[in-house]
């Protein structure tokens, strides 16, 4: 799609509200390009059908003249470096543009999986002992001072890419070589054995928590986007008590890393029933697979009018 190409469509049954033009800027430069311009069609479509004007635009470091084009509000549907580290939200700003997500510094923060660590630590939220590796750690040491099984994985990426569980020493070092290598720092994570749990918030209320259980053992960006077989479930036995503090932990962190509008927080949760922190995810997913969405409708909060809600949202804030 290009950038200098509108995709408007005038002639939409309005929905409620005034009618506005909003740019949805999707693409971008990282790994997760492929997931971001599916994101940003399914966000387009939805305020279409919402009534808006809707100018969908592939963006990237070098490519930003979508920025130009008058919008009463923007909705990044991007993922990764560029469109989810602060980047494109400090444009929006130096333009007075409102737009759909955390700010500059909380994107930042959120971006940076050892920062976020760091802070909710301090506030005495459980998250998995780790260690972060560079090239020169990797000139230094051979070994991590954890114990295995860990997870190896960009500090700031995001859909699980560049992520692998190393079992075996002779694997450890050739799995950080390769994060290093590719996004300059990795995060070694300590392996927590249990459920994945994930609770996407929208304005400030937690949606239902889903529990992730993908058939390939490991929940990586082929079971993110591609399987058809990872189960997301609503009721995966979870004691009533694990899921309102999965949730109400969420908006703490929502709260303590500067979020607004929009995020996903992702959880292990051990035997024990215990709640481990993973990441935030400032800008989430809106493909067919995507969690908010699901957890949206799981309340009767369907897509079209969760990309209203959001872009209402924005305005809000501006206002």
């Amino acid at each position: 799609m290009s950038s200098a190409q509108t995709e408007l469509h005038p002639d939409a049954t309005p929905g409620p509200g005034r009618r506005l033009r909003v740019t949805v800027l999707a693409g971008g430069p990282s790994a997760e390009r492929a997931v971001s311009l599916e994101s940003g069609r399914a966000v387009a479509d939805a305020l279409r059908r919402r009534g808006h004007e809707v100018f969908l635009s592939d963006i990237g470091p070098e490519q930003t003249s979508a920025l130009d084009v008058p919008a009463d509000v923007v909705f990044p549907a991007l993922h990764g470096p560029f469109g989810e580290d602060g980047t494109v939200q400090r444009m929006l700003e130096e333009r007075g543009l409102p737009y759909v997500g955390p700010d500059s510094r909380a994107s930042a923060l959120a971006m940076d999986k050892a920062a976020t660590k760091q802070v909710l630590a301090a506030a005495g939220i459980d998250t998995p002992a780790y260690e972060v590796w560079d090239a020169e750690a990797l000139a230094r040491r051979a070994r991590p001072v954890l114990d295995l099984p860990v997870i190896v994985k960009p500090v700031d990426q995001g859909s699980s890419v560049g992520t692998a569980v190393v079992t075996e020493p002779a694997a450890f070092l050739p799995a950080v070589r390769a994060a290093v290598g590719n996004f300059s720092r990795a995060l070694v994570e300590q392996f927590i054995r249990g459920d994945e749990l994930t609770v996407g918030i929208v304005g400030r209320q937690p949606l239902p928590p889903i529990c992730v259980r993908p058939r390939r053992g490991f929940y990586d960006y082929t079971a993110k986007y591609e399987a058809d077989d990872t189960e997301y479930l609503f009721d995966a036995g979870f004691p009533n008590d694990v899921l309102e503090r999965a949730k109400a932990l969420s908006l703490r962190v929502f709260d303590l890393v500067g979020c607004r509008h929009l995020s996903r927080v992702d959880w292990m949760v051990d035997g024990g029933q215990r709640l481990w922190f993973l990441e935030i995810n400032t800008l989430p997913g809106f493909t067919s697979h995507s969690l908010v969405p699901k957890a949206a409708a799981h309340v009767g909060i369907p897509f079209d009018e969760l990309c209203e809600r959001l872009v209402r949202l924005a305005l809000e804030t501006r206002a």
